[in-house]
């Protein structure tokens, strides 16, 4: 029998859907033998429970719903696991959603989210729709940003990051102090404040050693492998060739490392890379050398798994701006 609902039980086991509803939710009193009939008939007709009447029932559906730009790229599923491992402690599950870095997209994966009755929403923003989610807000329902925040910034809004200014800086900087002054950046999306952020630490950089932007050296992409092939491809088909790349992000990273392979270049011996990310795919390769930001996906997600119980279960209110701080590394 299919789609059996709790008044097929109650007829078949010959009694009321209120004495049912007791027995099933343990709730009440029931006799021995009523309690193992109507178990035994819902055994046999493979009552299932509706999910969705019993949240709406009880106002919460134990879901948690990500909305992240990439569900490809290693960083955000890291962050998407940390979030997992903290919230199903507490019987909590994510339900997951790439926007692909549209905020057409991401406006229409929130509005879904909002309408499914998801018990809180984590999100790593294009950084627009900020009247979305100041919807979602006012509805009390909790929502948090993670990586990126919105171009209008809402400190009343729970927001855990990086320190991609700092972090971008001290990457930049080192490659300079080595004696790197043509130094080729590959940018991701200046629309999204991880992006714009990074760029911002990186002139900084070149501004404090006393230096000026070379156009020719700047590539502006969008997070994704591709435009890390493609800057590589601009930057090397120049007369004036850049000694230094560095990427500020781990997927650009990886397509820029492809594209120096192919194109017969060595590392460190023709060419410095740094990323914003480690590119796991360089333990592959004999002594890289890659200088790379060290960053903590895992740790952030856990922070904003605790954040989100302490919203849902201690109904907490004062909103938390966190940041980490990444490490320089040398594989």
């Amino acid at each position: 029998m299919n789609n059996v609902t709790i008044k097929d039980v109650a007829k078949e086991s010959g009694v009321s859907t209120a004495t049912v509803s007791r027995v099933l939710s343990n709730k009440g009193y029931a006799s021995n033998e009523i309690r193992e009939k109507v178990l035994s008939t819902a055994k046999r007709l493979n009552y299932q429970p509706n999910a969705l009447a019993r949240s709406l029932k009880n106002q919460q559906t134990y879901t948690i719903g990500v909305v992240i730009p990439d569900i490809a790229n290693p960083y955000f599923m890291k962050i998407s696991k940390g979030i997992e491992d903290t919230v199903y402690k507490n019987n909590y599950n994510l339900i997951f959603a790439s926007a692909e870095e549209q905020p057409i997209k991401e406006k229409q994966l929130l509005n879904v989210l909002f309408e499914k009755r998801v018990d809180a929403i984590v999100l790593a923003t294009s950084g627009q729709n900020e009247e979305t989610v100041e919807k979602i807000k006012k509805s009390g329902i909790p929502i948090i940003l993670v990586d990126r925040e919105l171009k209008e910034h809402d400190e009343s809004i729970d927001f855990i990051a990086e320190d991609n200014c700092k972090a971008a800086f001290e990457l930049t900087n080192h490659l300079l102090k080595q004696g790197h002054s043509k130094i080729g950046v590959i940018n991701g999306s200046l629309q999204v404040s991880t992006g714009l952020e990074r760029f911002n630490g990186f002139k900084e950089a070149i501004k404090e050693n006393g230096l000026e932007l070379n156009p020719d050296f700047i590539y502006n992409g969008n997070f994704n492998q591709e435009d890390g092939e493609k800057a590589i491809k601009l930057f090397f088909e120049k007369k004036d060739k850049p000694t230094a790349i560095v990427s500020f992000n781990n997927t650009m990273s990886f397509g820029a490392l492809l594209q120096l392979t192919r194109m017969g270049y060595s590392l460190p011996q023709d060419v410095v890379m740094a990323s914003f990310g480690e590119v796991e795919a360089a333990q592959l390769l004999k002594s890289p050398k890659i200088v790379y930001v060290n960053q903590s996906p895992y740790e952030m997600g856990v922070r904003v798994g605790e954040i989100l119980m302490n919203r849902l279960l201690n109904h907490e209110k004062e909103p938390i701006i966190e940041k980490f701080r990444p490490k320089l590394m040398l594989t």
